[in-house]
């Protein structure tokens, strides 16, 4: 006998095919969409980095300056009360925070070219909040700083500097490294939706950079400053970071819980103030 026909295949099997063919699958919703898209911008600017990778090898020169010249120069005269350990280990980790700060500082100019070449416009028509916008940036900028930081590291522990390798300490390194930048990147921000002008926020830019650098602890205790700088450098977020940085790579005595409280109030308030900013670059 011969095999009965197979039976045809109903409507209902191939429904799911067609449907699937046919109907857009649905978009991410309530918790799950700040998340995509803070991703997919923060992708969208580390492929910059993929492409082009002469700022990370040319900001690599100054800090190693800092190291070579003024940590083992400063490490020789002993002028600076370090609480028993060498200069040059005493500096390292404000020139890790340093680094990082003058990287995200300058993030303003970038999002302000954005604006002139007509890509900032783009962006706020469509679906993705301006938090995760200005998220995506400021975390960007974060893991650009992270790479610079290890730089930095692998300098330090080639002249010597003792620092540790647990991976946990590490990985609070990397967390404080990323928190600050995003705070300093969103300031930048912030000062672009101002000024609206990459000539004056280059000049503001400049401005602040080395009164927060030298107004912190990233090259003498707080100590040892007089009372109005040691009040600039408690209401200074690279004062924390400093402090934290030392604490997990040096074991030096720190707060660690304070430290990124600081940090990360810092950057939410930051990426705040620069979401709310960013509708006057489009204007």
């Amino acid at each position: 006998m011969s095999e009965a026909p197979a039976a045809p295949r109903t409507a209902s099997a191939e429904r799911p095919v067609a449907s699937l063919l046919l109907t857009p699958p649905q978009p991410r919703s309530g918790w799950r969409l700040l998340p995509a898209r803070v991703f997919a911008m923060c992708a969208v600017e580390l492929q910059k980095l993929r492409h082009d990778r002469t700022e990370l090898y040319t900001r690599a020169i100054q800090p190693a300056l800092w190291l070579l010249i003024f940590g083992q120069t400063f490490t020789r005269i002993k002028a600076i009360p370090t609480g028993g350990i060498p200069y040059i280990d005493y500096l390292a980790p404000g020139i890790i925070a340093q680094s990082a700060m003058f990287i995200a500082i300058f993030y303003g100019i970038q999002i302000i070219w954005e604006r002139d070449a007509g890509i900032l416009n783009k962006l706020l028509v469509t679906p993705t909040p301006r938090s995760a916008l200005i998220t995506g940036k400021a975390f960007a900028a974060g893991v650009k700083s992270l790479i610079q930081a290890v730089v930095v590291i692998v300098i330090a522990a080639i002249l010597g500097v003792s620092l540790t390798w647990n991976p946990l300490k590490l990985l609070g390194v990397g967390l404080a490294v990323v928190l600050a930048s995003a705070f300093f990147s969103c300031l930048s921000m912030s000062i672009a939706g101002i000024v609206l002008s990459r000539d004056r926020l280059m000049g503001i830019g400049q401005a602040i950079t080395m009164p927060l650098f030298f107004g912190s602890n990233a090259l003498y205790p707080v100590a040892i400053m007089p009372g109005w700088l040691q009040v600039v450098s408690k209401i200074n977020p690279l004062s924390y970071q400093v402090d934290a940085l030392r604490g997990l790579l040096l074991g030096t005595p720190s707060h660690l819980g304070l430290d990124f409280a600081v940090l990360a109030v810092a950057a939410a308030l930051g990426i705040a103030a620069a979401s709310s900013l960013l509708g006057r670059l489009a204007r």
